[in-house]
């Protein structure tokens, strides 16, 4: 690249007089610079509204799940056992009561050893859990109770060995059972002449309910002391034996009104954000990034007319039929003065033990009618935001064209005024020959 020094001859700054002449050039790329940021600025701010509808979409498909409406609450009279909700959409309410008649267990099988030599002749053990192929574990390298504990861990198999050390002069080899149920019962072979002995047998947890068979009643059984078939949509956990158990299940209503809440704060926050995006202060005549987008504003507004006009949805029952369920204040959902909406949890749940089915339907409703005006503008702001960064792609390789073209320039400018320097260069020294020669002449 060719470069210059300043004023040689004419005593001029080339390089300033240079950077001023490539400001001038580089005006239309500093114009598309500012275009970019602009754009990116703008970019931002769209995809902030729709990170807004985004969350809006998810919270009006969960309250338009069925599941939501199924959700059950289930209260246990007895703090030994507890009860929760497993979700779904196959759940009942209700009441059942029940004895829990025995708890699961796990097998534990102990022997009185050696606390150093061998306690075994055997070179190896079998054992089997439940019906499941026998596992033969290898012994021989070590026959302390330590080493068989070890070499059982290590098969990794359902069977967990400690030796539990008693101070006297035997440790106990312990072998655990890692699962509860009857199932999961085993029995080892080659320790016989340890003594091993059950001292606790695997178990199954039972429950009893309605009394005895005889009278009607019914046993159910598990392998564990958790039950998940007694009533659908709950699941049961039993810490002790006792009677007279009673589980009551009810609708969760206070968590569909959650579902309606959390719908309700994607929205407001949805409209703060487009208020924040399009804001104009007339104090600094400062507009926001998108205050000029009439399409995001309109976005306030079809916010806003969703829940003024009133709800109507397609009726379950009769397809192709429509319900006009009529004004959202029926499900506790209103407009305040700043245009924000409100959510009244108990005109809810008034409502919806009134009519626990038609406010499931309007529920299910509403969600669908957000979700889908949630879509509707979301997939119109991604749209733009494809449409605005392809035109930022565009307007980035005109920058780096002109890149190319101003280095060129550049150097341009400065092969002609080192060209100058150099002219002017040579005129100084024709002149002073020049002179040299006139006045050899006088």
């Amino acid at each position: 690249m060719t470069s210059s020094i300043d004023g040689l001859v004419s005593g001029l700054s080339t390089s300033s007089l240079i950077s001023s002449l490539m400001q001038v050039e580089a005006a239309p790329q500093t114009r598309l610079k500012t275009k970019v940021s602009d754009a990116q600025t703008a970019v931002a701010s769209y995809q902030s509204v729709n990170s807004k509808l985004s969350a809006l979409r998810n919270a009006a498909d969960d309250l338009s799940q069925l599941s939501t409406w199924r959700a059950v609450k289930p209260i246990s009279s007895s703090t030994s056992v507890t009860a929760t909700a497993t979700g779904g959409t196959n759940t009942t309410t209700g009441t059942v009561q029940f004895d829990v008649v025995q708890l699961a267990k796990g097998q534990v099988s102990t022997a009185r050893v050696d606390p150093t030599a061998a306690v075994t002749a055997s070179d190896s053990i079998t054992v089997q859990i439940g019906t499941a192929d026998p596992v033969v574990i290898d012994i021989s390298k070590d026959k302390t109770a330590q080493g068989i504990s070890n070499a059982i861990n290590a098969a990794g198999i359902g069977v967990k060995a400690s030796v539990v050390t008693t101070g006297g002069a035997q440790n106990i080899l312990q072998l655990n059972g890692a699962k509860t149920g009857e199932d999961n019962a085993f029995n080892v072979t080659g320790l016989e002449d340890t003594g091993l002995t059950t001292a606790v047998f695997a178990q199954n947890a039972v429950l009893q309910v309605g009394g005895d068979d005889a009278s009607g009643g019914y046993g159910v059984v598990s392998s564990t002391n958790t039950f998940t078939g007694l009533m659908a949509g709950v699941s049961l956990t039993v810490g002790k034996e006792e009677t007279g158990v009673t589980i009551t299940v009810n609708s969760d209503v206070s968590g569909m009104a959650s579902k309606i809440q959390a719908m309700v704060d994607a929205a407001n926050a949805t409209l703060s954000e487009i208020d924040k995006q399009t804001a104009y202060d007339p104090g600094t005549k400062k507009g926001s990034p998108l205050t000029g987008d009439f399409s995001v504003r309109e976005m306030s507004n079809a916010i806003l007319s969703a829940v003024s006009r009133g709800l109507s949805y397609d009726d379950p029952a009769n397809p192709g039929n429509t319900i006009n369920f009529g004004s959202l204040k029926k499900l506790g959902i209103e407009l305040d003065r700043s245009g924000q909406l409100t959510f009244n949890a108990d005109t809810f749940k008034s409502a919806y033990n009134a009519d626990p089915t038609g406010i499931k339907n309007a529920g299910i409703g509403l969600g669908d009618t957000f979700e889908a005006l949630g879509k509707k503008q979301s997939d119109g702001i991604t749209s733009v935001i494809t449409g605005r960064k392809n035109q930022i792609d565009s307007m980035n390789s005109q920058i780096d064209d002109w890149d190319v073209r101003l280095a060129a320039k550049r150097e341009a400018l400065q092969r002609q005024y080192t060209g100058l320097e150099t002219a002017l260069s040579n005129l100084k020294s024709q002149s002073s020959w020049l002179s040299g020669q006139i006045a050899s002449l006088g």
